[in-house]
């Protein structure tokens, strides 16, 4: 499985915004019923009201690659530009917890 973290960043709610338009239009949704897709979901940390955290998690390169070659990758990107989103990203890939599961608690 692939996570990654996108930061959008922006000014006067804006980064909300952009998070809310993406769901109430349903391209958040249509990402979600991608072919291997396994997550996407919008947080907002509680120190940062002007940035919104999206956590998108896929089950590998192959279905990522497929994602940004669709139409609502134009759209996404139109979203950005429309509320004036800087993103910082972060990528993990995840492995098996190899003896760390004792330490989570269900």
């Amino acid at each position: 499985m692939i996570t990654v973290h996108l930061y959008y960043t922006g000014k006067d709610g804006n980064a909300r915004n952009f998070a809310q338009e993406m769901e109430d239009t349903g391209i958040a949704e249509a990402i979600r019923n991608e072919p291997g897709n396994l997550g996407y979901r919008y947080f907002q940390p509680l120190d940062d009201p002007e940035t919104v955290l999206l956590i998108d998690s896929w089950k590998d390169q192959e279905a990522i690659d497929i994602h940004h070659a669709s139409k609502m990758m134009k759209q996404i990107a139109e979203l950005r530009e429309k509320y004036d989103l800087h993103m910082r990203a972060e990528r993990f890939v995840s492995e098996e917890m190899g003896g760390n599961e004792k330490f989570i608690r269900k």
